[in-house]
């Protein structure tokens, strides 16, 4: 089975906000990217790396309200606490080319397999059905695209690049047995501490944490 980093996220309370903050940590200006209409958000991407991406994502505040409970706690009270102070590292995403079968033999509930389109590429995305992230955000959700070039290719390389996703975790041996059983262990570090997600990027002014 062949898993990779595919990409990974940060919240905003909105987008503007986010862009706001890249700027200052970063030193990129990110530009709006796409909507996705199935939940009621918006985005911004660029390249990181290994054809991975950056996805700064936020509550389309034009978008009707979704017909389902929002994708990666977005609708969750502690969630707009937490990114109504600052954006925060949400969530990341592992690629893999056998997406029933990561679902299957997976010891932990994944959520459901949803297929989302935009043009001619679509895509398939775990996505628990109330919203919840497995593992408090400390687990992936997982994609499957359809045949073609990496998204990533054709996004703004703005030279931030993934350096490396901390995952810290009270009994850190137990996370890694999950991560194991999930094929993902080697993609992440895994450090004791209580519970946190952070993503190192490297750029043009050096090594910056997004936590």
């Amino acid at each position: 089975m062949n898993n990779k980093i595919d990409h990974f996220a940060v919240a905003a309370a909105t987008l503007e906000q986010g862009i706001n903050e890249m700027q200052a940590k970063l030193g990129v200006t990110l530009s709006p990217g796409s909507k996705h209409d199935l939940m009621s958000t918006h985005n911004c991407v660029m390249q990181a790396g290994n054809e991975s991406f950056f996805e700064l994502i936020a509550i389309d505040p034009d978008a009707p309200a979704p017909a389902r409970t929002r994708w990666f706690t977005l609708d969750d009270s502690k969630t707009h606490q937490r990114i109504n102070e600052r954006a925060r590292a949400l969530c990341w995403v592992v690629n893999t080319d056998d997406l029933d079968s990561v679902v299957a033999a997976s010891p932990v509930d994944l959520g459901e397999i949803v297929t989302f389109t935009r043009g001619d590429r679509s895509w398939r995305l775990t996505v628990p059905a109330d919203g919840h992230l497995p593992g408090d955000a400390l687990l992936p959700a997982f994609i499957e695209w359809s045949p073609g070039p990496h998204p990533s290719t054709a996004q703004p390389d703005l030279g931030v690049k993934l350096s490396t996703i901390r995952l810290q975790h009270p009994d850190p041996q137990q996370l890694k047995v999950t991560l194991d059983a999930l094929q993902v262990s080697r993609l992440v570090d895994v450090r004791e501490g209580e519970k946190a997600l952070s993503f190192i990027l490297e750029t043009s002014g050096g090594s910056v944490v997004l936590d």
